[in-house]
């Protein structure tokens, strides 16, 4: 992995985020605007950028490539899943406690990790980007959204339905199809995907700048217990991961892909959870903001670290 491609592609993208914070301040964005594009990213710009990384010649070793990238991901959500139960434990503000856990497993490596690896390594890049995807969203809807779900209020049903029907999902299922049966889509569809495909990068920035656009840092909004799942989900984790990949021999793109997923900051998804349990998102929005600042620093610094182990 080349440090300074890597750093020069993350200045870019916070330059896209500034021009998200600006559109912002200038009133051009309001909320609902907001939500509007986030569900255009979501719903369409994402699943045509994944069905477009499977438009390419089968491998088989490709193909199993993703397969022990798929397992080492697994692999990877169960040691953070246990270690922040352990490390979090003591914490006696239950709000504080879940976001702190919450934002210390789950990146936002959809709207930040896979245009990264779309710009540094292609459709190769976003064809193993995909597995990572599929890790956060089983585990976001089980035992994320668990975490914010009263005792009392739990479902020991798993929403499997919520999480097939996820667009990101299909699209894979989708891609995977095309990419094994080596089908070719028809030029005219293609050329349309490829087209909707190519707003994610600037899209994705700008959506996130002007979120935070809204956040305000001050020492009553600062609360130093933050700092242990920043530095978990910016650094430790994303380094748990290249151990774990490393020991399943997943070298190249493959190891260099899911590990930028890996080192993505906080999701948003921990302020919409802290939304739908009724708490104070104060701590949120700190951490995801926080997470997403430092990462300019903490991605490069992950993969300088990952050329010595």
């Amino acid at each position: 992995m080349d440090i300074t491609q890597l750093s020069n592609q993350i200045i870019l993208m916070f330059i896209l985020m500034a021009v998200g914070l600006l559109t912002n301040k200038l009133g051009f964005m309001h909320g609902q605007t907001a939500t509007d594009l986030t569900n255009i990213l979501l719903y369409i710009v994402s699943p045509c950028l994944i069905v477009n990384a499977f438009e390419q010649h089968f491998s088989a070793s490709r193909l199993q490539a993703l397969a022990w990238v798929m397992l080492g991901i697994l692999l990877t959500y169960g040691v953070m899943v246990v270690v922040t139960q352990l490390v979090f434990k003591h914490v006696a503000d239950p709000n504080l406690r879940r976001i702190m856990r919450f934002g210390a497993v789950y990146s936002n490596a959809g709207f930040m990790g896979v245009p990264l690896a779309s710009a540094l390594f292609g459709s190769t890049g976003v064809f193993f980007a995909v597995a990572s995807l599929a890790g956060f969203n089983i585990f976001c809807w089980t035992h994320g959204i668990a975490l914010f779900t009263p005792h009392q209020a739990v479902d020991h049903h798993v929403n499997w339905r919520q999480i097939l029907l996820n667009p990101n999902i299909v699209a894979i299922v989708v891609g995977l199809i095309i990419f094994v049966s080596a089908i070719h889509l028809p030029s005219l569809l293609n050329q349309t995907i490829t087209y909707v495909s190519s707003i994610n990068t600037p899209l994705s920035m700008i959506v996130i700048g002007n979120s935070l656009a809204a956040v305000k840092l001050n020492r009553h909004t600062l609360d130093r217990r933050l700092w242990w799942p920043l530095v978990l989900r910016n650094v430790v984790f994303p380094l748990v991961c290249l151990l774990i990949l490393q020991v399943f021999g997943v070298r190249g793109i493959p190891l260099y892909t899911t590990v930028l997923m890996a080192a993505c900051p906080v999701a948003g998804n921990v302020v919409l959870f802290t939304l739908k349990a009724h708490g104070d998102t104060s701590p949120a929005v700190t951490l995801m903001s926080l997470s997403t600042i430092l990462c300019m620093a903490t991605i490069p610094l992950v993969f300088a670290l990952s050329n010595l182990i």
